[in-house]
């Protein structure tokens, strides 16, 4: 009997600080089965919360000064807008009285206050367009600022996930269904990443890898009957089917393979390996256990 072991180990290192389960013990996917001691990872996430928190408050500032210099754009413009207006209107005054002045019919203290009004005007209509300029060159200089807080806040938020996720490996849960077996993982051991720490062999997925002769795969096929007999229970019968048939010999996996290059040659009959499956919901089924041998029998006949 074959059944395909999941080992468990840690994804983190650390030292053990709980073992939830017992050798032998029957455990679901997602049972807690040990935990690591988690404080160490608890204050890497606090501290990446906090960064996330700081950023987040950054991206907020920024984007509220972002907002409020759009505002000062829109006053600057008005500004500009009514500067146009006051300096066309003093040009025409300007011009009004000149020409008072030169047909004696105004005075020239009327027309150099209409000059003056007019500098005024002039020299306020390029105060603010300076003042509209600098004002949407900080804009480009806000946006480049919150564009790298966003970076940030994107780096401090992956920060925080990973020291969650770590965090999670500290609780070492069961990833199949099955039966623990071979546990070595104990309180107050310190284990490293990727150390087996139990496997879990899942017994309702048992299985047999039988070994045919190459002459009698000829009437071997998926999907044919299969009688069992377990040494460990005498008497009983149980029931299967061919699942598969394997694509190479034995042999052809060894490390040195034979291979005859002078010509001397004895034939030696090779050996497949045929999976049978073992159905499910036969009452004696769930007394298998891997390593028990057994004899199959395959149906071959039609």
């Amino acid at each position: 009997m074959q059944a395909d072991f999941t080992y468990v180990a840690p994804q983190i290192a650390g030292k053990i600080n709980q073992v939830l389960v017992e050798e032998n013990q029957q455990v679901k996917v997602g049972d807690l089965l040990a935990t690591i001691d988690n404080r160490d990872f608890v204050v890497a996430v606090e501290a990446a919360r906090a960064q996330v928190a700081s950023a987040n408050a950054s991206v907020a500032s920024l984007a509220a000064r972002l907002e409020q210099q759009d505002n000062l754009i829109h006053q600057a413009q008005a500004a500009v807008t009514m500067d146009e207006a006051e300096l066309e209107l003093a040009k025409a005054n300007h011009q009004r009285y000149r020409n008072l002045a030169a047909d004696g019919s105004g005075t020239v203290e009327a027309m150099q206050q209409a000059e003056t009004q007019l500098n005024i005007r002039l020299a306020s209509q390029e105060r603010n367009l300076a003042g509209l300029q600098a004002a949407r060159q900080q804009v480009a200089i806000l946006q480049a600022d919150l564009d790298k807080a966003k970076a940030a806040q994107a780096q401090a938020q992956a920060a925080h996930a990973a020291a969650e996720l770590k965090l999670s490996y500290t609780q070492i849960t069961a990833p199949v269904d099955g039966t623990v077996g071979r546990k070595s993982v104990r309180v107050g051991a310190f284990v490293t990443t990727g150390s087996p720490l139990l496997a879990i062999v899942p017994l309702d997925a048992v299985y047999i890898t039988a070994n045919y002769r190459e002459t009698q795969l000829a009437r071997i096929q998926t999907g044919q009957t299969v009688e069992i007999k377990v040494d460990a229970l005498p008497g009983v019968s149980l029931k299967g089917v061919v699942e598969s048939l394997g694509p190479a010999s034995g042999v052809s996996y060894s490390a040195i393979t034979p291979h005859n290059a002078t010509g001397n040659f004895t034939k030696i009959v090779q050996r497949l390996p045929v999976r049978i499956r073992v159905d499910s919901g036969q009452p004696e089924a769930d007394k298998l256990r891997v390593g028990m041998s057994v004899v199959p029998t395959i149906q071959t006949r039609n």
